[in-house]
């Protein structure tokens, strides 16, 4: 299709298009005018994979590691590369636009969504976002910065009011968004669904108009959250472009008054309208077709790709004796109930239904020479785990038939209308659609055959966002349809789990039957939520098993093997997005499985999986410890490489992890009260915050060991002469450092260069992240790297009351760290007090 003429298009567009343009048609198209050769645009989310267009059912997709994961790895070119892949992904799912990067601050470990985020430090976070935006974007998809801007906390993210203080809001907040856009100009911004200050972000002129175009010169095209839009004029005029989803709410006939009233100016109608055009013509050369169908790649070098950023993702958090590597001629236990379980991704618009997965035993046992054997230790799943992918067909394959009729159960001679073959027992209906379907009210009968494998009592559970009950051999054993009680599944919108129980003999087959009605057949309240369409389902069962047998049970394999790993954390259960968790804690028995274990056999190698922080009661017991995130389809393969000593471990930490929750610095204000929550640490997020207050976490922002050990040497700044006033290029400096390998294995060295600024007139952090690179070296061998910052950036603080960034004048120390001990000091000075704005 050719490139439009976009002032003549405007021109030639009736009041009705130009409405019609500001707003979805559906949960991911924009609309279209054909008579002017204007195409309906595809997005899909999201933050790790490009899912397409369905939720429910949908072509599966490459999942990449969770944004704390690829943060772990501080590697750019590492991230420009999966940028890249995330472009061909979309191009395959016929998407124009993705929906990520997500770079907001994890001001709280609880943050239900905080794994999306790359960081809690802007500088590292936002470089990441820039070069990941970067490698998307030169495959001619559009990427999208979200959520702009202090969505960090889903606890009434739609009605919250998050207070801060205007420098917290520049230096912490708005800082990944002003550096990701230094390196990549996004096509688009989403706005976040809260208040700042006591405006919706959606409808907030000073931050979507005079900030991110005005002072940052963008111009691209920002879109609502979804459903987070509210208002008509007031977001218009403030500078949102697009309303997402639709059908509109906000836009339409109430829009077209708006402008005919003068309510809203038609020049600001227009551009609206003129950054969805140009949006049009930003991905015109990638030539998808309307309704392009989804296909899936999923290449050998992508799962390659996917393999590395697992890998490097991984972080050595301790190593004492050198336990690690282990030994692949070894025997191997495997405990723990990550262990086959495949964490690959977090909860809510982060989820799709990855190409395959590997699990951590999987992973384990494909590179073990010796035997492996499993233990359980501990049942840690929030909801009882998928009864799917244990059930049968009629014909043998695994799953169930899912059927669909408009009628309720009770009704004889009901009408079949459809009836698909499913094996996960979670489905989010919201994008399932069939033109027989009369309403949004019709019920679904899914069934099965489950044969157990042992005797006992069976727990059953169900899940709904509308009502459900299931059936064994025809008897009711879970009811959810009366007294419904509101969960956090399914974005907050669906009840807690309702369980019931039955004793079953191994061998025997049982017939399944649950039998679901949509949302509106539910009498649950869900005033603050949106209820996504017809809503969904998850039905799940386990054998009743008390915690001290399992325990028990591993306790003694333990005490038997020659080498022992334990897998432990948290999932997309824990980790999702319309939920903050209530505490840091593993689940229940999840320590103390961890640490009776460790009591036999002090050798015993513990690996965490978690997005975002967790505390660790017994890490002074363990020798070795490793963190490894949600690690993407090649999770379990990317973890049992860093423990086989296949790849040498270089991950850090990107977020602090505190003792305990009481020593983060939002922990008394973290969550909605009376619809507000006070960003009350101001400036001091994360390490800024235990390094003022001298307060040592039980791992810092930075850390990470590895199985080489490196040498920092001969530390030289190279600075440009001052100007009266800051120009674009913010006068570089330049710090080169000799880093040597010195130990016998080839390994990634991750450099860090820190700033520490001299008394100025506000209280500032003990020192601060300005740059950063990752270097790769054989055993003894030794390399210059060069670290480039901006005097500008290096050493500015937001000044509230001129509005400004002020560069004050002084004497400012470089200190520059890695892996280890040791810190190489210089220093550098400005000259004269200078203010800037601008990006």
């Amino acid at each position: 299709m050719p490139r439009l003429d976009v002032e003549k298009t405007i021109e030639e567009l009736s009041l009705g298009e130009k409405v019609a343009l500001t707003a979805g048609i559906d949960f991911w198209h924009t609309a279209s005018v054909p008579r002017l050769n204007i195409p309906t645009l595809r997005m899909s989310d999201g933050p790790n994979g490009v899912r397409g267009t369905r939720f429910f059912n949908g072509v599966p997709a490459a999942c990449f590691p969770c944004a704390t994961a690829l943060g772990a790895t501080w590697d750019t070119e590492l991230l420009h590369e999966i940028g890249q892949l995330m472009g061909e992904e979309s191009i395959a799912k016929g998407s124009h636009i993705i929906l990520g990067p997500t770079i907001n601050t994890q001001r709280s470990p609880l943050g239900g969504r905080g794994f999306e985020s790359f960081a809690e430090d802007g500088m590292l976070s936002g470089l990441l976002a820039g070069y990941i935006s970067k490698g998307i974007q030169e495959k001619g998809v559009a990427a999208t910065l979200k959520h702009f801007v202090c969505n960090d906390q889903e606890h009434q993210r739609m009605a919250v009011d998050s207070i801060v203080t205007q420098r917290a809001l520049r230096e912490i907040y708005l800082l990944p968004f002003q550096l990701a856009m230094r390196i990549c100009r996004t096509a688009c911004v989403m706005t976040a669904y809260n208040k700042v200050n006591g405006t919706h972000v959606s409808q907030n002129k000073e931050i979507i108009t005079d900030i991110l175009r005005k002072e940052w010169g963008w111009d691209g095209l920002v879109m609502s959250d979804w459903f987070g839009t509210y208002s008509t004029s007031d977001a218009i005029n403030a500078g949102l472009d697009l309303e997402m989803p639709g059908k509109t709410r906000w836009r339409g006939t109430a829009l077209a008054h708006a402008v005919s009233s003068n309510e809203v100016a038609e020049f600001v109608m227009d551009e609206r309208v003129r950054n969805v055009l140009n949006l049009v013509n930003f991905v015109d050369d990638l030539n998808i077709p309307e309704n392009a169908p989804e296909k899936a790649l999923n290449r050998p070098q992508d799962q390659a790709l996917l393999r590395r950023a697992a890998a490097e993702s991984v972080v050595l958090m301790k190593n004492e004796e050198n336990i690690l590597p282990l030994k692949k001629e070894k025997s191997i236990l495997v405990i723990g109930p990550n262990s086959k379980v495949a964490a690959y991704c977090g909860g809510g618009s982060a989820s799709l239904d990855a190409y395959y997965t590997v699990t951590p035993f999987e992973g384990v046992s494909a590179q073990s020479k010796g035997e492996v054997r499993f233990s359980q230790g501990v049942y840690s799943h929030k909801d009882l785990p998928l009864l799917g992918p244990l059930l049968k067909t009629a014909d043998g394959k695994t799953g169930f038939s899912f059927k669909v009729y408009n009628e309720h159960p009770s009704e004889s001679n009901r009408e079949l209308i459809e009836e698909l073959h499913l094996v996960s027992s979670s489905g989010f209906l919201m994008d399932y659609v069939n033109p027989k379907i009369k309403s949004i009210t019709y019920y679904v009968d899914m069934e099965g055959l489950f044969t157990p494998e042992e005797d006992g009592i069976y727990d059953f559970g169900v899940t709904v966002v509308g009502t459900g009950q299931l059936f064994i051999d025809g008897e009711l054993v879970v009811d959810n349809t009366k007294n419904q009680r509101q969960g956090s599944a399914f974005f907050g919108t669906a009840t807690v789990e309702e369980k019931g129980s039955k004793e079953l003999k191994a061998g025997q087959t049982y017939k399944v039957l649950f039998q679901f009605g949509t949302a509106p057949t539910s009498d649950l309240d869900t005033r603050g939520v949106v209820i996504f369409g017809p809503g969904g389902f998850r039905f799940g069962a386990s054998r009743r098993v008390g915690q001290e047998e399992l325990i028990s049970n591993a306790v003694k394999l333990a005490s038997e093997a020659e080498q022992v790993v334990i897998f432990a954390g948290l999932t997309s259960e824990w980790e999702t997005e319309g939920y903050d968790r209530d505490h840091m804690d593993l689940p229940p028995g999840s320590d103390e499985m961890i640490s009776r274990v460790l009591d036999v056999n002090p050798n015993a190698v513990v690996v965490i999986q978690s997005g975002t922080p967790v505390t660790m009661p017994w890490a002074n017991k363990t020798k070795a410890l490793l963190h490894a995130w949600f690690g993407g389809n090649e999770c379990g393969n990317g973890i049992a490489d860093v423990l086989y000593g296949d790849v040498n471990p270089s991950g850090k930490l990107p977020i602090t992890f505190p003792v305990r929750l009481q020593d983060n610095p939002s922990y008394v204000n973290f969550r909605s009260e009376r619809g507000r929550v006070l960003y009350g640490e101001d400036v001091y997020v994360g390490y800024r915050y235990y390094e003022k207050a001298d307060l040592a976490p039980l791992f810092p922002f930075g850390h990470g060991l590895s199985y080489t050990t490196f040498t920092r040497s001969d530390l030289t700044l190279t600075t440009t002469p001052e100007k009266p006033q800051y120009e674009e290029s913010g006068e570089p400096i330049t710090a080169t450092v000799t880093v040597t390998n010195t130990g016998k294995v080839a390994g990634a060295e991750i450099v860090q260069l820190w700033v520490a600024p001299p008394a100025t007139e506000v209280n500032r952090p003990v020192r601060e992240l300005k740059g950063f690179t990752k270097v790769f070296l054989q055993p003894g061998e030794q390399k210059k790297v060069e670290i480039v910052v901006e005097k500008k950036l290096a050493t500015s603080w937001f000044d509230e009351m001129r509005e400004k960034w002020a560069s004050e004048k002084g004497e400012y120390e470089v200190l520059v760290t890695g892996t280890g001990e040791g810190v190489l000091k210089s220093s550098f000075k400005v000259e004269k007090t200078r203010y800037w704005l601008g990006l």
